[in-house]
């Protein structure tokens, strides 16, 4: 079927209507690459930071690196994840609605998501500019904490576009 969701997650290329689809997809694809790197990057610092240890010569901030990369990993991995459906999900309850009743839930609680992540966007963007304003470093590699909080908030205004392509999927019958 053109346009349709796969198995995968990912959206074959059809008409020009699944455009949306399709960038929705591919920035979050684009979103867990960047989780993914961070998760990789944490996990060497760390292994490395073991090692030196074992030599006595640490490696100085790596609590705040790690910690840094950790929201990073999380926060890049959350949009992908979502689109994929990989989330926990009960479906005792909504196994035994209708067709249409079981739509009806899922639309409503995608607007609910979608609210709730425009607004945590929102705030991020919104502390990452005090970060900016006010020059927020951390304590021991003086490193800037507002592209953090900038980058986090872009991954909540991703996760609110993968919430608008599950409405739309969810609309077009495509989304099960």
């Amino acid at each position: 079927m053109v346009g349709s969701s796969t198995s995968e997650g990912h959206i074959e290329r059809g008409t020009g209507r699944d455009l949306f689809l399709q960038s929705v997809h591919g920035l979050s694809r684009y979103c867990l690459a960047i989780g993914g790197i961070s998760l990789s990057f944490m996990m060497f610092l760390t292994v490395v930071d073991v090692i030196m240890r074992s030599f006595r010569r640490p490696i100085v901030g790596t609590y705040e690196i790690v910690a840094f990369s950790a929201a990073i990993a999380i926060g890049f991995s959350l949009p992908l994840t979502s689109w994929m459906k990989g989330h926990v999900s009960v479906d005792m309850l909504t196994g035994k609605l209708s067709p249409r009743t079981r739509g009806i839930l899922n639309v409503a609680t995608r607007c609910i998501v979608l609210v709730v992540f425009f607004l945590i966007g929102w705030r991020l963007i919104r502390y990452g500019l005090n970060l900016h304003r006010v020059k927020e470093v951390s304590m021991t590699l003086q490193m800037p904490f507002y592209p953090v909080a900038f980058g986090l908030g872009v991954c909540a205004f991703t996760q609110c576009l993968v919430m608008i392509g599950d409405i739309i999927k969810i609309a077009r019958g495509t989304y099960e």
